[in-house]
């Protein structure tokens, strides 16, 4: 008897143990963050395991990079941080990629990492995949911690959390040793432990004095113009933005991923005066958009010769003055900013003058109409036009389709010509104008939303994360994507003629890209036409089937570098 009740308190207390592969998942779940994009691997296969058997949404990808960029636009569409798990040194470094394209494109993302031991890596005494992971990641990243003891788990993702979308939203590194890992301690304290982060990111009120100055900036413009950014579009406070803008009666110019926070349609809409608003303005007010060199950084031949005040919204100070002056800075969160905007214009807010959206409407109406006949072509083979063409008028009627888009041509044809018409429906390839984000997007996209997914890719560009159309015919998402395939980078005509290697820009001749899909039980297409296309695409985008549609574009279509040739330098010597 005596025996048996010494065991009894033994056998309860082992039931009261946890350890950090639980509490790690016990502090996402408490703080809403149920999916998870990774790859498996040592040290962090059994957490995935385990997470996936305690209901969190674990999707594994072909590659870090991609399950990071899944990650990371996860974040931009719900504003809580996308998880991106991976192994130690290699598989934490292809995740890195991803991590410093979301701080850049200030997109809330936690990349964790399992690691290896501190008294190994420090002594560098060659452990498996030895790396001091948190000295690399602090260089890439809005923050970054190690946690060492179980006791600590609770903390570390909190403050992961808030330093992810709180201010300037970014991405945070969260370094896990192996043995953490398998720590083991009390369950009640371990419950304890864990935090539920309460106002991760609390509004920024602005100034009041900032608000009429920048007010009094716009009312005196002769030549207004606002333009949406994609911060704008992050802050997810677009009624507020769209009576702003409307009362304002200003011209506005949407940055490519703020299409959509009002129909590039919208009879305010400049996009396709472009060129002219931009060199003619003479009061520019910026909303989550940054003048960098998007914005040929606020200066030079794309602003002309007109004088310009600058009216600045943004969450961070350092962002004002960063190119030119900003004459009227509003700091605070767009939400806030925007909504105090609006509060301060009074009942009788002047019109912009008559003569300027005049000007804008005439040029904007001139350049839609001298498109038009070019998107209506039907040549065979297609160009760009004619195939963007048969996409416009898809997403026209599928508004709530989500468009993934990315290439040098593909890209820069696509924004001008396929309109959108609801926030966060345009996702592509941000600040670095990187390519490689296409699958990972697409992936997250129909995962987060639930939205069937159009994903117009370049050649080129869906090399970079082509295998992760496994993955989407693993999960069985809706997503349609297209392949602009015209043989090569830029063009596919290029002569290599020093030798009998292809030209470094030159791919396989009359590659299908479609049977790639095929192979993994999705749905294969080969259009060769604008209306095969239209075809092919209605049919994938209404079955929902992941679909792979290789469209045959001429080989000669497209030029160097997209509209960013003049990036590309160019060789001093003169050719012979």
């Amino acid at each position: 008897m005596a025996e048996a009740a010494v065991k009894q308190p033994e056998a309860a207390a082992e039931q009261e143990l946890t350890d950090g592969f639980h509490l790690i998942i016990d502090a996402l779940k408490l703080n809403g963050l149920t999916t998870i994009y990774g790859v498996p691997g040592i040290p962090i296969t059994d957490f995935g395991r385990m997470a996936q058997a305690e209901g969190l949404r674990v999707l594994s990808f072909r590659h870090e990079q991609n399950a990071g960029y899944a990650a990371a636009i996860a974040g931009f569409l719900t504003k809580k941080p996308g998880i991106c798990l991976t192994v130690s040194a290699p598989g934490f470094l292809n995740g890195l990629t991803a991590l410093a394209h979301a701080t850049t494109n200030c997109y809330p993302m936690i990349l964790i990492s399992g690691s290896s031991e501190r008294e190994v890596v420090d002594l560098q005494q060659g452990d498996y995949e030895e790396m001091d992971q948190l000295a690399v990641a602090k260089t890439m990243c809005k923050a970054a911690y190690r946690v060492l003891h179980a006791a600590d788990i609770g903390i570390g993702v909190a403050r992961a959390i808030r330093s992810a979308v709180s201010g300037r939203p970014g991405g945070v590194y969260l370094d896990l040793p192996a043995k953490l890992f398998g720590q083991v301690m009390d369950a009640e304290k371990g419950r304890k432990s864990l935090v539920k982060v309460i106002d991760a990111a609390p509004a920024q009120i602005p100034a009041p004095a900032s608000i009429k100055r920048a007010l009094d900036v716009l009312k005196s413009a002769k030549k207004p113009l606002i333009i949406l950014g994609k911060g704008a579009a992050y802050a997810q406070a677009d009624e507020a933005v769209k009576a702003f803008v409307e009362k304002s009666g200003v011209p506005f110019l949407p940055m490519s991923m703020a299409k959509g926070l009002l129909p590039d349609t919208h009879p305010q809409c400049a996009g396709a005066a472009r060129s002219t608003v931009l060199k003619d303005s003479d009061v520019v007010m910026l909303i989550g958009a940054r003048l960098n060199w998007l914005l040929s950084h606020g200066k030079g031949k794309t602003w002309g010769d007109a004088p310009k005040k600058f009216i600045q919204v943004d969450i961070e100070p350092k962002e004002m003055d960063s190119n030119v002056e900003i004459v009227a800075p509003v700091v605070g969160d767009i939400g806030s900013c925007v909504q105090a905007l609006l509060d301060g214009m009074d009942a009788k807010w002047p019109a912009p003058p008559a003569e300027w959206t005049a000007a804008v409407k005439t040029k904007r109406d001139e350049n839609v109409a001298k498109m038009a006949p070019r998107l209506r072509n039907n040549n065979v083979p297609m160009d760009y036009h004619g195939a963007l063409g048969v996409l416009r008028s898809i997403i026209a009627e599928r508004p709530d389709a989500i468009l993934v888009n990315e290439g040098a041509n593909t890209l820069d044809l696509a924004r001008g010509i396929i309109d959108m018409y609801k926030p966060r429906k345009r996702l592509d390839v941000g600040t670095w104008g990187i390519m490689g984000i296409g699958m990972g997007q697409a992936i997250a996209a129909a995962v987060e939303t639930g939205k069937p997914v159009l994903a117009v890719e370049g050649d080129s560009a869906f090399g970079f994360s082509g295998m992760e159309v496994e993955t989407i015919c693993r999960y069985n998402l809706p997503v349609c994507i297209v392949i602009f395939n015209n043989d090569g980078i830029y063009r596919g005509t290029d002569v290599n003629k020093a030798g009998s290697d292809p030209a470094t820009t030159v791919f396989v001749k009359g590659a299908r890209y479609d049977k790639m899909m095929e192979a993994f039980g999705g749905v294969g297409v080969n259009a060769t036409s604008p209306d095969e296309l239209k075809r092919a695409v209605n049919a994938a985008m209404d079955s929902g089937k992941p679909t792979l549609i290789n469209a045959v574009i001429d080989p000669a279509a497209g030029s160097e570098s997209g509209r960013i040739g003049n990036l590309n330098p160019q060789s001093a010597l003169k050719k012979k």
